[in-house]
């Protein structure tokens, strides 16, 4: 693509658009280059920009969300990242920290939350007001929006679980942007994927949850927060890198760590001492460092046991690629 692209695109999406922007700071690697253009949209308006940008010069296009489960190439991306951290609903209220509650039959009650909204918040504040079943989202760096996308899930729980419909939007199509309301069952949620295309935008979620008690709820939150301490790394992670081959069976953490692989390091990254299925970024690491050591965890893992490990990951400028290998055997 060339510099005149990506000055037509910015042109094209207005004050909402910088160009040659590092994306490191908007992901959990804190690792890779710039995008081309970034854009912050604070309205639907600009979401319609945006994709008419698109439309008019062919850029490829990613939402970015929190990046807890995204590695930007170290030549960054030559397209159109957008984040969603500054977009509004419609009736002014900001995405981050918005919950609205409506009350169904019995004990259940249908919670509406913003896709832009972070999961560890979203969880302690409906455990606070004592609406229980999303206890488990706390440990999981990410938003509604790339929960639904990648079915996030822990601690016995998914997405899938109490998911019941979402709002969403196409940005793949120039035009009045078209908000539909898509039933979970429509989404192919399956573990730790969906029908959700890069291209789509998680506006909003509806979840059923149900009403509980705050005390019990908040002491669970905090014996997950103090057991995900306990047993996965900090730092400049993703969280789980490879998807469980066969989930409930058989561990992708528990294959890499009976290779021995704990401490493998390649450059600048390495698998984690504390959990074999995480792997670490120094500060001053690139993302070809991170990369490399996903390939030679899923070579190993392939040559030891037959199993192909699929990443979690999602990979961003990487020439096409998008995704470290395939889950089968």
């Amino acid at each position: 693509m060339t510099t005149s692209a990506f000055d037509e695109a910015a042109a094209a999406i207005g004050t909402t658009a910088h160009l040659d922007v590092p994306l490191a700071p908007f992901t959990t690697y804190r690792v890779g280059g710039r995008a081309a253009v970034l854009a912050r949209p604070h309205s639907v308006a600009d979401l319609e920009r945006i994709a008419g940008a698109r439309s008019a010069t062919g850029l490829p296009l990613i939402v970015v969300g929190k990046g807890s489960n995204m590695l930007v190439a170290d030549a960054g991306f030559a397209g159109i990242a957008v984040t969603l951290a500054d977009l509004e609903m419609s009736d002014g209220a900001e995405q981050a920290g918005f919950v609205v509650v409506t009350y169904g039959d019995a004990s259940e009650i249908v919670v509406d939350v913003p896709g832009a909204a972070s999961l560890p918040s979203l969880a302690r504040r409906l455990a606070s007001a004592g609406i229980v079943g999303f206890e488990w989202a706390v440990g999981i760096p990410g938003s509604i929006g790339g929960a639904v996308k990648m079915n996030a899930g822990g601690h016995g729980a998914d997405m899938a679980a109490v998911l019941v419909d979402v709002t969403m939007a196409s940005i793949g199509a120039p035009g009045r942007l078209r908000a539909d309301v898509v039933a979970a069952d429509d989404l192919q949620l399956r573990f730790r994927s969906s029908a959700v295309a890069d291209d789509q935008i998680v506006l909003s979620a509806r979840l059923a949850l149900e009403r509980g008690n705050a005390e019990p709820a908040m002491t669970r939150i905090s014996e997950i927060v103090r057991w995900r301490r306990e047993h996965q790394p900090g730092g400049q992670n993703c969280g789980s890198v490879f998807v469980n081959p066969v989930p409930g069976e058989v561990s992708a953490g528990l294959l890499i760590d009976g290779l021995g692989l704990r401490g493998l390091q390649i450059g600048g990254a390495w698998v984690s001492e504390k959990h074999a299925n995480f792997i670490q970024s120094s500060p001053d690491g690139r993302a070809a460092d991170v990369l490399a050591v996903m390939e030679h965890v899923r070579s190993a893992v392939a040559e030891s046991t037959g199993f192909q490990l699929r990443s979690e990951v999602r990979l961003v400028g990487f020439d096409g690629v998008t995704s470290v290998g395939e889950s089968h055997r």
